[in-house]
């Protein structure tokens, strides 16, 4: 059964989910992230049916996020490699492993975070990249977009505009 397509959403999560909403390609995108390239190391490593990784990967491959290139003629074989867009995605997987240790791991995590000079353990934690501030409410919502629609600009109010700098020559009171 095919489902409903997101791509024509104003959407970025729904357009995300789009290329990545599928849990095999979240799991496969884990594992090209820790250094899997091949075809037989994510069958191995994830278990799935060959015909549903091809499928993935195909997919992973037309959303940009793998790059499928030839390592042997003879007979061929291929590889795929992150793209820059896959390489962009490791933050959103950190982001889950912090929720899913935080929220589902009763025995505790069995894959964390560290800082690769000292070992110690990181929070992850979403940041805005000028302020340097944790983007978590209030101080921080979603606001709709210069290029929303009227749906997406319902269901996103406005950014507050910055103030202006009176710049007349009026005297001030």
């Amino acid at each position: 059964m095919r489902h409903k397509s997101f791509d024509d959403m104003q959407c970025p999560i729904a357009r995300s989910l789009e290329r990545v909403g599928e849990w095999w390609s979240m799991l496969i995108l884990r594992d090209a992230l820790l250094g899997l390239t091949r075809f037989d190391q994510f069958q191995e490593s994830l278990g799935i049916a060959p015909n549903m990784l091809t499928r993935r990967l195909s997919k992973l491959v037309e959303a940009g996020l793998l790059e499928r290139r030839r390592y042997n003629d003879r007979p061929p074989r291929y590889e795929y490699v992150l793209t820059q867009a896959g390489r962009d995605f490791r933050p959103v997987l950190w982001a889950f492993v912090a929720w899913g240790n935080r929220h589902f791991a009763p025995e505790g995590p069995s894959v964390v975070i560290v800082d690769s000079k000292t070992g110690k353990k990181a929070d992850p934690v979403l940041v805005d990249r000028t302020s340097g501030r944790p983007l978590v409410p209030p101080d921080f919502r979603s606001a709709a977009g210069p290029a929303a629609n009227p749906q997406t600009r319902q269901r996103h109010p406005a950014a507050p505009q910055p103030k202006r700098r009176d710049t007349s020559n009026r005297p001030r009171p």
